[in-house]
């Protein structure tokens, strides 16, 4: 028998990104842990409608996803500490730009540079659909094959009912593999 806990989310946990844009011409950085696939090519990012970040998706169509893993994450963190309506970010990671002209984390072992296809709105939040430009990953969590090895990668989870960041576990087995 399963108790009903309510109709919270229990997708946790998730990947957890700093999401990077162009507000005003500078950079800045939201710590995000609501982001999903929704296909072969397309992300959704999902931030609270206050959020400052939010303008400057709105106004650019463009932001990256960066990949958080344990060397950056005490520096992401500070991101998800601080509002952008109060603190300027632009500074808190050295970067460049691609082409949708986002801002790229240079220390994000793995970075897709988005553009915004479409923003789905829900009470209290904007989800952002996004297409992938271009990935760009650290040689060091490539495989022999040019793919990204998440064994080497480990990257950060988020898990939100207690607020807590998990490491990345170990492989257990092979999808559509287990009966063999």
């Amino acid at each position: 028998m399963k108790k009903n806990i309510g109709k919270g989310l229990a997708l946790y946990p998730t990947p957890l990104v700093v999401v990077g844009t162009m507000v005003h011409g500078r950079p800045n950085y939201v710590l995000v842990g609501h982001v999903g696939i929704i296909g072969h090519d397309r992300i959704m990012v999902s931030l609270a409608k206050p959020h400052y970040t939010n303008q400057g998706i709105k106004e650019t169509k463009a932001l990256t996803v960066n990949i958080v893993d344990e060397a950056m994450l005490k520096k992401a963190d500070r991101t998800g500490c601080v509002s952008g309506n109060k603190v300027d970010k632009s500074e808190m990671f050295q970067f460049h730009t691609e082409g949708t002209g986002a801002p790229v984390i240079d220390e994000a072992p793995v970075v897709m540079d988005c553009t915004v296809d479409d923003i789905y709105e829900t009470e209290g939040f904007e989800s952002f659909i996004c297409k992938i430009d271009g990935v760009y990953a650290e040689e060091n969590v490539l495989n022999e094959a040019g793919k990204i090895d998440y064994r080497t990668l480990k990257p950060v989870l988020f898990e939100m009912p207690t607020y807590e960041y998990l490491r990345t576990g170990d492989v257990i087995g092979k999808c559509m593999n287990l009966d063999q």
